[in-house]
């Protein structure tokens, strides 16, 4: 049987960007925990690759925060030289502000959302591929320290309600921009997980706020 060349090809190119993550993210943890913050970078480059990304896809999603937490427009520049304008176009359309200090949670958010409902003046298919796996890490990562007794909506500016509207207005963004495409199971995905998550004893305002979000009710407060 004939080898067959795996599709996408992942070149020298995504090690670098490997190793710049790591170095960028290096102080980093995840919110509330020891986990290194690298370990979400690569869960959602490895969330991309299977489902159908290209490399600049997959090096954005190793670099989707680096701007957020690490340095904004300077930090931002440095991707687009080291790896090119469709990389650096990814990452700025995943990054909901390069202010520091960042504006306030609500206006953030719903500009961030407007973005990524725009299909003609906003972001692309890959920026919303990147966006839906990031998500849906994070998701996957709050049931999971439930699961395990961990009080995580401690961890938020948000409150419940708050971050289950985001969630959920995520999702219903999400499902429309990426219907038909590669990444569409990923958008299911994130609905299941913020279900579960709505499920879980003690999340009932969470469940309130996914439901308000998935009918594009204005964010509540």
């Amino acid at each position: 049987m004939a080898n067959v060349v795996p599709n996408p090809v992942l070149t020298d190119r995504f090690a670098q960007a490997f190793a710049f993550a790591s170095i960028v993210h290096a102080s980093q943890t995840r919110k509330g925990t020891a986990i290194p913050y690298v370990s979400h970078v690569i869960g959602v480059a490895s969330l991309v690759l299977e489902h159908g990304a290209d490399e600049d896809t997959a090096i954005a999603a190793l670099l989707h925060d680096a701007p957020e937490d690490q340095g904004g427009y300077a930090m931002l520049a440095q991707i687009k030289a080291r790896f090119g304008d469709r990389v650096e176009k990814i990452v700025e359309g995943c990054t909901d502000t390069f202010e520091s200090p960042k504006p306030e949670w609500v206006k953030r958010k719903t500009d961030y959302l407007a973005r990524l409902a725009d299909e003609y003046g906003g972001v692309d298919i890959a920026t919303c591929t990147v966006a839906v796996a990031d998500k849906l890490h994070n998701a996957r990562s709050i049931l999971q320290d439930l699961r395990n007794g961990v009080a995580v909506f401690d961890r938020f500016s948000a409150d419940q309600e708050k971050q289950g509207w985001y969630f959920g207005s995520l999702a219903r963004m999400l499902h429309k921009r990426l219907a038909g495409e590669e990444a569409m199971p990923l958008a299911g995905a994130l609905l299941h997980a913020i279900e579960e998550i709505s499920a879980h004893k003690g999340c009932e305002m969470f469940g309130v706020g996914v439901e308000k979000g998935f009918r594009g009710v204005q964010c509540p407060g």
